[in-house]
């Protein structure tokens, strides 16, 4: 059988785009793109003349098992979207699954992701979760962000520069007033970026017409990457003046703080694991 490789792809700037992908794409031989154009422009670049076919969310019920033929007829196929990586809120992920179930071997050819890159621009701590794209209706997108509102991640979204700033009014009146990052025209040459409070932010795009996909990142709920620290500090002060430690000290420390014992115990685990607990 032949090799499906998922390859990412740069997200504007073409010099984003690894060796790896470069060699891959030479040597596959079909490439299944989201958009053939739109793909012809970054193998044009590189002097790539692998042969392409369409893959996306119109096609992808009958496209897909003829490419799973192709695969299991030997021929190694680069599945490529139009920026970014496959699956990654984009098409991709039906085509990965049919190739799990017929056998075929499947290889990620990692790179460029919008959500990633910007949440490296963010400077934001705490562990995160991937949203993708709102409901475009502004009940369910309303609706939506209510489920977020307890979310204690940091949270990234994709949003349309022409739904941005309602979005942003939306995420003000139901998660409150959490620091956030917007970015338009990642890696793009008219890259912007705009970071604070999310009432001070929609003020400045106020009246702005925008252009370009847009990434949102939403810091962490205040005080909640604070408690983490004072959770890890408090354990490190009981450890020294109970002189206990694993299971006892957790116990202890889950008693007093009225935290969960497993959330207790994993700051435990953390804390030994850099040498500061025995």
């Amino acid at each position: 059988m032949g090799t499906l490789y998922i390859v990412a792809t740069p997200i504007g700037n073409l010099e984003d785009i690894t060796l790896r992908a470069l060699r891959v794409l030479k040597e596959a031989d079909l490439i299944a793109a989201e958009d053939t154009r739109h793909t012809r422009k970054l193998l044009s670049h590189y002097g790539i003349k692998t042969a392409l076919i369409s893959y996306h969310a119109h096609n992808q019920k009958t496209r897909g098992p003829e490419l799973i033929r192709r695969l299991q007829a030997g021929q190694n196929l680069a599945l490529v979207c139009d920026a970014g990586t496959p699956g990654f809120s984009d098409p991709g992920t039906d085509l990965v699954a049919l190739a799990w179930d017929a056998g075929v071997k499947v290889e990620a050819v990692p790179g460029p992701a919008a959500g990633v890159a910007a949440l490296s621009l963010s400077g934001f701590q705490g562990d995160v979760t991937f949203v993708g794209f709102l409901p475009t209706r502004e009940g369910k997108r309303r609706e939506f962000l209510a489920t977020l509102a307890n979310e204690p991640r940091a949270v990234i979204i994709y949003e349309s520069p022409r739904r941005l700033p309602a979005t942003l009014k939306e995420i003000a009146a139901v998660m409150g007033n959490r620091q956030v990052l917007v970015v338009r025209e990642l890696t793009k040459k008219f890259e912007e970026s705009w970071r604070g409070p999310v009432q001070e932010v929609a003020g400045q795009l106020a009246g702005r017409e925008l252009k370009g996909e847009c990434v949102l990142v939403l810091s962490c709920p205040a005080g909640k990457v604070a408690q983490e620290v004072d959770l890890s500090g408090y354990l490190l002060q009981a450890a020294r003046e109970s002189g206990l430690q694993g299971r006892q000290l957790t116990d202890l420390v889950a008693g007093k703080l009225k935290l969960p014992r497993r959330q207790v115990y994993q700051t435990y685990l953390a804390l030994k694991a850099q040498g500061h607990v025995k």
